[in-house]
């Protein structure tokens, strides 16, 4: 896939090209998927809360949006629709794992692979705090804080991947806010 897509593509531009996608425009489905993988991503990542995992959902999520995008119908703006179908693979996902049987025996991969990660890496340890943050909020507010704080939905359309009103949202953003702030209170930042 080329880089021709800009950083931060605007969500006209992202929806007209996930409408050209629905209709068997290859070249604009590429577009749409380089223009919303970062978000996606992010998104994921603090969702789920398992970076291990990330790649995978991710990849469900895209496969499940590539499948219905003949039926997109630019009602909302395409990247709301595509959080909304990721946040739904985090929570299948979830669900998938408290149903399944624990595994006897040794150390699981996911606990190997988190061992054998890189430490020293620029950011890292940063990185680490602010996913301990994040994950130490309740899973209402968390979701709303990634949402508008961190991958810049406007209110409207964060309120809509999640199925809140905009009062709820915002209530749970400056609640989150809050409970961020005391936690570094507490932390004893500078």
């Amino acid at each position: 896939m080329g880089s021709d897509v800009p950083e931060k593509t605007d969500d006209t531009t992202i929806t007209d090209w996930a409408l050209a996608g629905g209709e068997g425009d290859h070249r604009a489905t590429e577009r749409f998927i380089l223009a919303t993988q970062l978000d996606v991503r992010r998104y994921i990542t603090y969702l789920s809360a398992d970076s291990q995992a990330a790649d995978d959902l991710v990849q469900d999520t895209y496969l499940r949006a590539l499948r219905s995008l003949p039926r997109f119908e630019g009602r909302a703006p395409a990247r709301v629709w595509l959080l909304t179908i990721a946040r739904r693979v985090v929570a299948d996902q979830i669900r998938a794992k408290a149903a399944a049987p624990p595994i006897d025996g040794g150390e699981d991969w996911e606990t190997a692979a988190e061992h054998s990660q890189p430490r020293h890496q620029p950011g890292f340890e940063e990185g680490v705090a602010l996913s301990e943050l994040l994950n130490a909020l309740s899973p209402d507010r968390r979701d709303a804080f990634v949402l508008t704080q961190l991958l810049g939905l406007p209110y409207a359309e964060a309120a809509a991947v999640v199925g809140r009103p905009v009062g709820t949202l915002r209530s749970r953003v400056a609640r989150a806010r809050e409970d961020l702030i005391a936690s570094l209170d507490r932390a004893g930042r500078p």
